[in-house]
């Protein structure tokens, strides 16, 4: 794919185990110390830890093949009440508990929808018509699929691999990409088959914990 594109990576869940780890008052592991700061900690490696292996397969393979259009970022992470972040931003604990307590990832939850869809514009209209985007993400409800697609269109691409499995494959999958490649295959979301039967398993392999 020749086009310039831009990657969107779905958000961790905030309210879960390892949120309610970092969050606590008691926590002294370095990111923790981090969030407590003003400047914060990168989203990035918020939401890897959040997440594992899924976020971490996405911020790889967002190193190994983004091609953006200049001046713009490679990829932007959706998150729960703040619209698109760039992945190297930084957010304080604040900002963390606000997305655990208040950010329902849901159609009917303005909070989520409204920056979302004012960012998705802006981004388009920065980057130009001619720019692909990639959804590193579920496409099998409509808590991304439907604001996205209003806006890119046909434009809006996904991991043609990526269905049928879950979290953990995906994120397998992208590792394996970005450290052997090659590039996924990628097809357009509408009119695309979103779910369906699950793939064979992929062959176990131990990754470093970048975590």
């Amino acid at each position: 794919m020749d086009a310039p594109r831009i990657f969107l990576l779905s958000p961790a869940f905030c309210g879960g185990k390892r949120g309610q780890m970092v969050m606590r008052d008691a926590a002294s592991f370095p990111l923790a110390r981090q969030l407590r700061t003003p400047q914060g900690a990168p989203l990035g490696e918020v939401f890897s830890f959040l997440s594992g292996l899924y976020f971490r397969g996405k911020m790889a393979y967002v190193d190994a093949f983004s091609r953006p259009p200049p001046g713009l970022p490679g990829a932007l992470v959706i998150t729960p009440t703040r619209g698109l972040v760039p992945p190297e931003s930084r957010i304080t604990l604040a900002v963390l508990r606000e997305w655990a307590e208040q950010g329902d990832v849901a159609l009917n939850n303005a909070r989520y929808r409204r920056p979302l869809e004012e960012h998705a514009r802006a981004v388009d209209q920065a980057a130009g018509p001619g720019t692909c985007y990639v959804l590193l993400g579920s496409i099998a409800s409509d808590k991304y699929v439907d604001v996205l697609t209003r806006i890119y269109g046909e434009r809006l691409l996904f991991p043609a691999e990526f269905v049928g499995r879950g979290d953990m494959s995906r994120g397998g999958l992208m590792l394996r990409a970005a450290n052997d490649g090659p590039e996924l295959e990628y097809a357009p979301v509408l009119g695309a088959v979103r779910t369906g039967k699950r793939p064979p398993k992929l062959e176990p392999r131990r990754w470093k914990d970048r975590t």
